[in-house]
Order: C-alpha cells, then sequence, then structure tokens
C-alpha cells in the first residue's frame, strides 16, 4: 500500500551550497517523492544552481510532488523569459510548478551593478505575470519593473501557476497575503516571529479580498537530527545560522529580537572575518567549531534537532504555531528519512 502523499511538507533539493553538484538534484527529486514529500525547493546560487535548469530537470524526474523556486530574482531575467519558463515548467509538468521569487541581498546586486530590489517591484512583477499567463497583450507597461513597449505571450494562454514569495520583513509578508499563493518565511524564525508573519500574511490576504486559507505559509524550519555525524550537525545548523548572519545579521535579529550585541561580537571575530566566502561553504570544521562558540543557544534552537522523534514533534510544534506546511530546510531527502518516518508515527 502506498503510504499517504504529506502535501505539508517540503525539502530542498541540493539544499546548501549544493552538496555533491547539480547532477545530484536527480536523485534526490526521486527520492524525496518517495519519501511522500509534497513539494521540493529549489533556491538559487549564481555558480551551478541555476534556477531554470534545475527546475526543468526535478519536473522531468518526477511524477506527483510539486516543483518550486524559492526563489529566483525577479530582476535577473527579462519578464517574458520568466514568463515563458514558468509556463513551459506547468506544462511540462502537468501543472506542478510554481514560480517564486525573493528580493535577494543587496549588497551581492551592488557588487555586480544591479540595482536592488523593491516590494513594489514584486508586487508589479506578480500582476504581470497573472495577466501574460492569461493572454494579455500588455501596451506601454511603466511600472516599478520597468519600461516594455509591448509584453505578451500568447493570446491562447489560460494558464493558472502559482506564485510564491519568500518573505522575510513586514511590507514583504504583506505583499505575499494580496498577491501571492504561497509564503515562505526564512529559517531560524522564533515560535513568536512565525506566529507574528502568518498573522500579517493572513491578515493583508483578508483586507484584500482574499480568502486567508488560500495563502499558504511555510515554515522553513532548520531539520538536523543527532543520527548524523557531528561534524555535518554542526556545519548545518551553525555554519548556515552564521551565513545568514554574515548576509543579513541585522535583520534576523531585528526579526527575532535578538541581542544586537552578539551580532557584533561575532562580526568582530577574526575567525569570522578570516571566512573568505559563506561559512557554510568555506569555513573548515575547526573553524566552524570555534564560530559555536560565538552563537547563543537560543538563537540555535529555532530549528528541530535531536532524535528523529524529536525532530519530527518539533515539526509537528511548527504547524502548531502556525504555520500551513513545513520546509524541513537543510538536508537530503536520505538524512531526513528517520524523520519523515517518526512524523508519519505521530502525525
Amino acid at each position: 500500500m502506498t503510504e499517504r502523499v504529506l502535501d505539508e511538507l517540503g525539502y530542498y533539493l541540493l539544499a546548501g551550497a549544493g552538496g555533491e553538484g547539480p547532477a545530484t538534484l536527480v536523485a534526490e527529486a526521486r527520492r524525496g517523492e518517495e519519501l511522500g514529500f509534497g513539494t521540493a525547493f529549489i533556491s538559487e546560487r549564481w555558480n551551478v544552481k541555476e534556477a531554470s535548469s534545475l527546475s526543468g530537470a526535478a519536473c522531468a524526474v518526477t511524477e506527483r510532488m510539486q516543483i518550486a523556486t524559492a526563489a529566483t530574482n525577479h530582476n535577473t531575467r527579462h519578464p517574458l523569459i520568466t514568463g515563458s519558463w514558468a509556463t513551459t515548467m506547468h506544462r511540462l509538468s502537468g501543472g506542478r510548478f510554481t514560480l517564486g521569487i525573493g528580493r535577494g541581498i543587496g549588497a551581492i546586486y551592488n557588487s555586480f551593478g544591479i540595482p536592488a530590489v523593491t516590494t513594489a517591484q514584486m508586487e508589479d512583477f506578480a500582476k504581470v505575470m497573472r495577466r501574460l499567463w492569461h493572454g494579455e497583450l500588455i501596451f506601454n507597461h511603466d511600472g516599478p519593473i520597468g519600461d516594455y513597449p509591448i509584453l505578451f505571450l500568447d493570446p491562447d494562454f489560460r494558464e493558472d501557476i502559482r506564485l510564491a514569495l519568500v518573505a522575510f520583513g513586514p511590507q514583504t509578508l504583506a505583499l505575499g497575503g494580496r498577491e501571492f499563493d504561497d509564503v515562505i518565511l526564512h529559517t531560524y524564525f522564533t515560535p513568536e516571529t512565525l506566529d507574528r508573519c502568518v498573522r500579517t500574511v493572513k491578515q493583508a490576504a483578508e483586507k484584500a479580498g482574499r480568502n486567508p486559507e488560500n495563502v499558504r505559509v511555510w515554515s522553513c524550519l532548520a531539520t538536523v537530527g543527532d543520527h548524523l555525524p557531528e561534524e555535518l550537525r554542526l556545519k548545518k545548523t551553525v555554519a548556515r545560522l552564521a551565513t545568514y548572519l554574515q548576509g543579513y545579521g541585522d535583520l534576523l535579529i531585528a526579526t527575532n529580537g535578538w541581542d544586537p550585541a552578539v551580532l557584533q561580537r561575532f562580526r568582530a571575530d577574526p575567525v569570522v572575518q578570516s571566512v573568505p566566502g559563506g561559512i557554510d561553504h568555506k569555513a573548515t570544521a575547526e573553524q566552524i567549531e570555534h564560530i559555536a562558540g560565538l552563537i547563543p543557544d537560543e538563537w540555535l534552537a529555532a530549528a528541530a534537532t535531536g532524535s528523529p522523534a524529536q525532530c519530527a514533534r518539533r515539526v509537528r510544534d511548527e504547524i502548531g504555531y502556525g504555520a500551513d506546511a513545513v520546509i524541513m530546510h537543510g538536508a537530503t531527502p536520505d538524512e531526513l528519512e528517520p524523520v519523515v518516518a517518526a512524523y508519519r508515527e505521530i502525525r
């Protein structure tokens, strides 16, 4: 007998920096579907994790599971290219594709000469995509995403393609409630932050005249059981959180109400300063062990850790805190297998 699909659970393909390379996605996608995950997510890095290529591969080797980008950025492709890509994936997969976008990191945009993304741009983009997917010919679009004499895909399109938004701050969360089908939260949100974010999304949906139940809010919960080796656990917890602190630490600690003095000490630490890039990708085991002493246990507690049964209970609790669904973040399907089995037992 086939076990029930766990529509409320998701995971990331090529979790973290991408594992052993993009070719491993094929086995991870098939394995995740086999375990019963409802959605496989794809994050984008500008190296060998280009989202359109990966989503095509994932759709091609699966039959049931939803495939979602979480996230790509709307401003790195022409809107017609993105609209065409999403429609291609939608039809290739039999309606299983979700186009998820996010704001991205301002410092990276600046270094590459790309203007920073605004909330207004993401809202404009969502509205334009929905118009294009329903066959509309758009003349002289003059909006936050830019000026375009003509935007057009196909007059016969009547495509209902899901749109997702990776959201952090209150303005983006509210946008998710107004315009998007899925809202994906950030990793290492405390239960209090999760509850507040869910309420912000749902209230915005209701204010916009939408049914709040039709906007699915995903908790992104680091899920790292103690059945994994300690060195690997530290990389998936300490090093991952440290990388977030490198990229947008001020926003994360403000969102969670954490102590900014801890972040200042983290940034000033010579070991942190010596890592030539993202800590989760570039730091040695010894450096990560040192960095573990800089991050409070309270901060790392916003994750599912311990035995597989403890991890499963923490995932279930996340839904109790208000999430509609949970992404088991930062681990491969094989690493998550005992947690999924434990979750089935208590679900």
